[in-house]
């Protein structure tokens, strides 16, 4: 576990490959939005570009959570867009949906806790809410991707939760039933579900 869940997310400001170009952005420049940041270890290998293709196929569902999806790997700017060039058939990542932060200091992995002694990144994941607050973090190595559409249920449960009041069960997705946070309140979801 993560010893950043539930404390302000680590500020940044680093340049990133956005669009097709080079932009320097931080933290704040999200401001009152939902973000996704994920650490993946380097540009041009195996498994990164499947889950970057992957996230990038599916911001549109984030965005319509009022989240942003931020990626960031230790490699430079000028090493995202010449990944970013190279077709996907070719194991490239063509066109992304979302910034990719270039950490070549390595400062934004070693504040959020997923910096490898050989200097690269874990495959990090953060959700944090819309006050900064890291609601959420996984953190896998470096052999296996991740699931985007469980970092997405994990948005609208966290979103529901701070929106509603109550929690959210095991398995809870959009539309399921959710449980009041007390002893009485909870016994109705029990009563309904088991």
């Amino acid at each position: 576990m993560s010893r950043l869940v539930g404390k302000t997310a680590p500020d940044f400001k680093a340049n990133a490959l956005v669009d097709g170009d080079f932009k320097e952005i931080s933290l704040g420049d999200f401001k009152n939005k939902w973000k996704i940041l994920f650490f993946y270890p380097l540009d041009f290998t195996f498994v990164c570009p499947t889950e970057i293709i992957a996230f990038s196929d599916a911001a549109t569902k984030f965005k319509e959570k009022n989240c942003e999806l931020i990626a960031c790997s230790i490699d430079s700017v000028f090493s995202h867009l010449a990944w970013s060039q190279q077709s996907r058939n070719d194991g490239g990542i063509g066109k992304v949906n979302f910034p990719i932060l270039s950490d070549i200091n390595k400062n934004i992995a070693e504040a959020y806790e997923v910096l490898t002694d050989d200097g690269v990144a874990l495959r990090g994941l953060f959700l944090i809410d819309n006050n900064n607050i890291i609601q959420h973090a996984t953190i896998n190595n470096l052999s296996v991707g991740r699931n985007v559409d469980e970092a997405l249920r994990l948005l609208k449960g966290y979103q529901y939760t701070a929106e509603h009041g109550e929690v959210c069960p095991a398995n809870w997705d959009e539309g399921a039933d959710t449980m009041k946070p007390d002893p009485t309140g909870s016994k109705e979801w029990f009563k309904k579900n088991q």
